[in-house]
């Protein structure tokens, strides 16, 4: 319990014991329902968990309904059909990757000019700022139809969307990082007669290294949402958006909270992965957090 495993394994614990509470108090007067229909006046209420719990189209589903549909939908089928989540995460992980490559890329080019021109600094960062009051789920149909439009199709106007979402935390973290090397430290390298480029290399990349990937770390859960809401507005058939959208189409509960976990877990190695390279690289430059 002292580690990080044990407290998740607790705050997992709660979460689905607060998940099968609400499964059966959702789920209960659509059943109560049933059993009137049936004829059916003293029913137990051990039977009338049972059966809120097994519901084939439930308003919540519990949670070994979703599990056992993730069972089914990843080992029980094969990796190429339509029906496997593997295949529809990885349409979907390929948006986020590339989306999030391309959001990095800009975040610390903006970064990089907004920390070296204080007219950028205060004309481009409250654009930058301002960017992200904008729902995504108001322009992500205007990223697709204009890219449409221009012959743009597939994977890149998803990956733009997942690009709009990440490039403002890596953005905002690498400016935090490339201005915290302390006066000192600053007036060291001008006593050395050290070029703003040798500055660069030496002093303030090294301090936004940490800062870095703590803004990745965002970014890429943030680039895994702008990929599945780039699915949502042009009728996917494949990817995790096109689940959810099969699923509310045909009342299929289970499915659409199947996609939602795997979603989750998704994000969550991503950003164990980001953290593994973070551990090595900071073990690389000397650095112990």
């Amino acid at each position: 319990m002292s580690g990080t495993v044990g407290p998740v394994l607790v705050v997992v614990l709660a979460l689905i014991a607060i998940w099968y509470v609400a499964t059966v108090a959702l789920n209960a007067p659509f059943q109560r329902d049933i059993y009137a229909r049936a004829g059916q006046a003293d029913v137990p209420f051990t039977q009338l968990v049972a059966d809120t719990l097994d519901q084939p189209r439930p308003v919540l589903p519990s949670p070994h309904q979703v599990a056992l549909e993730i069972w089914d939908t990843t080992v029980n089928k094969k990796i190429t059909s339509n029906r496997s989540l593997i295949y529809h995460t990885g349409i979907t992980l390929s948006s986020t990757l590339t989306g999030f490559v391309m959001g990095t890329l800009l975040g610390i080019g903006l970064a990089v000019l907004v920390v070296h021109s204080r007219v950028l600094d205060k004309s481009l960062m409250p654009w930058v700022i301002s960017s992200q009051t904008i729902p995504i789920l108001a322009i992500a149909p205007m990223i697709i139809v204009v890219l449409n439009a221009i012959g743009i199709s597939g994977l890149m106007p998803k990956a733009m969307i997942s690009t709009y979402l990440s490039f403002f935390p890596v953005t905002v973290g690498m400016v935090k990082g490339l201005r915290s090397p302390e006066l000192i430290h600053l007036d060291l390298m001008r006593t050395y007669s050290a070029s703003r480029s040798e500055t660069f290399w030496k002093l303030r990349l090294p301090y936004a290294v940490p800062y870095l990937f703590a803004s990745m770390k965002v970014g890429i859960a943030a680039s895994l949402v702008g990929a599945i809401v780039g699915e949502l507005p042009t009728g996917a058939v494949a990817g995790l958006g096109a689940r959810l959208l099969a699923g509310s189409y045909y009342g299929q509960t289970v499915q659409i909270w199947s996609a939602l976990v795997v979603a989750s877990v998704v994000a969550g190695l991503l950003v164990a992965l980001i953290g593994v390279v973070e551990r090595a690289t900071l073990a690389r430059m000397g650095m112990n957090r």
